[in-house]
């Protein structure tokens, strides 16, 4: 009699390989598809930061995947949910280290994480999963060093402007 052990083993395993192969082997054509994503302002403290926005599922899975070059530190991308909730970031494919910050929708910001590293492999999920611990709607991701240089805290305000 064949066990459960014995038959869903080797299906995990098949699956596995499979997505990582997926994964190691995206089209060239995909990687290199620069993403317009819809330009907007927002306002932390007195600074003010243009924004990349990421407002659908879509937009939302491809954010900062494949780019080499990091963001200006004038700048970032915002990813947009339609309710607060809390809101995991993996960092895969993405090519530099990052600054990440949660913020609620009355312009708080309730978590943040500074030079978030990326996922090295597709099986490095633990070690480049990031998430907020209190609900969020918005999460804006700079490159790294973005909250040092605009001093940024738990107790800095975002007002959005556009988007």
């Amino acid at each position: 009699m064949v066990t459960k052990t014995a038959v869903l083993l080797p299906t995990i395993i098949a699956v596995v390989l499979i997505g990582i192969l997926g994964l190691l082997f995206i089209p060239v054509s995909i990687k290199d598809k620069k993403i317009d994503f819809p330009k907007g302002t927002l306002r932390i403290d007195n600074n003010t930061i243009h924004v990349e926005i990421a407002d659908s599922p879509a937009a939302r899975q491809r954010w900062l995947t494949f780019r080499e070059q990091s963001l200006p530190l004038d700048s970032a991308i915002i990813l947009v949910y339609s309710k607060p909730d809390l809101y995991p970031l993996w960092l895969l494919n993405v090519g530099f280290n990052v600054d990440l910050i949660w913020v609620d929708e009355k312009g708080n910001i309730v978590y943040i994480v500074k030079d978030a590293s990326p996922c090295k492999s597709a099986l490095d999920a633990v070690q480049c999963t990031y998430k907020n611990t209190k609900p969020a709607k918005y999460i804006l991701a700079a490159t790294a060093g973005f909250v040092d240089y605009y001093n940024i805290t738990n107790l800095s305000q975002v007002k959005i402007i556009s988007i």
